[in-house]
């Protein structure tokens, strides 16, 4: 039999029309004989207005305990009334929320951005399996976590996203669908853009990159409990169905799942060069060097920019070809002085999918580089990845020391 995990956001259970028609899509998968677990946020902005009283109210005086247990109210009355409106269309019912005996999300004390303890979730997991054998369909609050101590924790902004899909994954789901105010992820702003359209599918990996820099649909962080065994996918709930299409997320790919990926590009990398006066202002500039390497099939590895200059970063197989083209470019843009084509580089790159909750990653990269006297010619980072450019001559040690680090 079929489990499916359905996390329903705030917009979409935002009054009591849509917390029915939200009820009846669960039902309706419910009767065709599927085991539900329904994950729910507060209701529409019920958690900034919280914290709009308690700073109005409290000022700067609030405990994070206080915070913790005031903001849980949103989730914990959600899930009352989900639960009740299931109820109302014939099918047992029982909300789960942190006082519960069989609540299931376990996390360490860092009340307001709580870690999840994953072993224990597993095991307190079972009780949501018992109740879905019995028939009845579990509510769980989204958010929300319970320390050893039995205090109340919150996940962070999005936690409700990581609830289902941790659950998912501790319940081996078929199925994790996140029911949104968007059909689906889009292939940009809606709000900024008429014509964005619904992707059908999106990686993992790019699901999670699109996240971390200001998409609100999903938060990159739920993403490290998905597995590839389950499907999942992302929904609008104005049609009150959970088997509508939406939005497929796929993956992750075997090299996403991987602790840590490092490597040493094997062929020398060539720094080009090119400066002018303010060019960081000067509209299309970067745009006319990058297009003229692409038509001539030049790939780059790497682009950093200054307010007098642009570095690119090519194989240094194809640097002469490149010197010269981007030279033609240098000679017939007023913007542009000079270029140079630099010493040979190495390129070390590592990805890691737990990069963005581990602060201070950098700091621990790049220190042993220092202490070795290795310089760093560049260096760029995302939430997920890292590269870094030295001198050719201390790659491979350089290629050492960061994976010793990171392993």
């Amino acid at each position: 039999m079929d489990v499916i995990v359905a996390k329903f956001g705030g917009t979409s259970i935002g009054n009591g029309k849509r917390i029915r028609k939200a009820a009846q899509a669960v039902v309706n998968e419910y009767m065709k004989g599927k085991k539900i677990v329904v994950v729910v946020s507060a209701i529409d902005k019920t958690t900034d207005d919280l914290l709009n009283i308690v700073t109005e109210s409290m000022e700067d005086t609030a405990t994070e305990k206080q915070l913790a247990e005031i903001v849980s109210m949103g989730e914990m009355t959600s899930v009352r009334i989900f639960s009740s409106a299931i109820e109302s269309l014939g099918v047992k019912s029982e909300y789960v929320d942190p006082f519960s005996e069989k609540w299931p999300i376990i996390t360490d004390s860092n009340l307001l951005d709580a870690k999840v303890d994953f072993k224990a979730t597993e095991v307190k997991c079972n009780e949501l399996m018992k109740m879905m054998d019995q028939g009845i369909i579990p509510v769980v609050c989204g958010f929300l976590g319970r320390d050893d101590e039995g205090y109340i924790t919150t996940l962070g902004r999005g936690g409700s996203d990581i609830t289902a899909f941790l659950l998912g994954h501790c319940l081996s789901a078929d199925n994790v669908i996140i029911v949104t105010d968007v059909g689906g992820v889009m292939s940009t702003d809606p709000d900024r853009v008429e014509d964005a359209q619904i992707l059908d599918e999106i990686s993992v990996e790019e699901m999670r990159d699109l996240a971390t820099y200001g998409a609100q649909v999903l938060h990159p962080h739920a993403l490290q409990y998905k597995d590839p065994k389950i499907n999942a996918k992302i929904i609008g709930f104005d049609k009150g169905d959970l088997s509508v299409p939406g939005t497929v997320i796929k993956g992750p790919s075997e090299k996403e799942m991987q602790k840590a990926i490092i490597t040493l590009h094997v062929e020398p990398i060539s720094v080009i060069a090119v400066v002018g006066e303010e060019i960081l202002n000067k509209t299309g500039v970067l745009a006319e060097l990058t297009d003229t390497l692409a038509v001539n099939e030049i790939n780059i590895y790497g682009i950093s920019t200054g307010q007098n200059s642009i570095t690119v970063f090519v194989n240094k197989k194809d640097s002469e070809r490149a010197h010269q083209i981007m030279h033609d470019v240098v000679v017939e843009n007023e913007h542009l002085s000079s270029l140079s084509l630099g010493k040979e580089i190495a390129m070390i790159t590592f990805n890691r999918p737990d990069f963005i909750d581990t602060p201070g990653i950098i700091s621990d990269i790049t220190q042993p580089l220092r202490n070795n006297n290795i310089n760093i010619v560049e260096i760029s980072s995302s939430e997920t990845s890292v590269m870094i450019f030295v001198d050719w001559k201390d790659g491979k040690k350089a290629y050492e020391l960061v994976k010793g680090v990171l392993n």
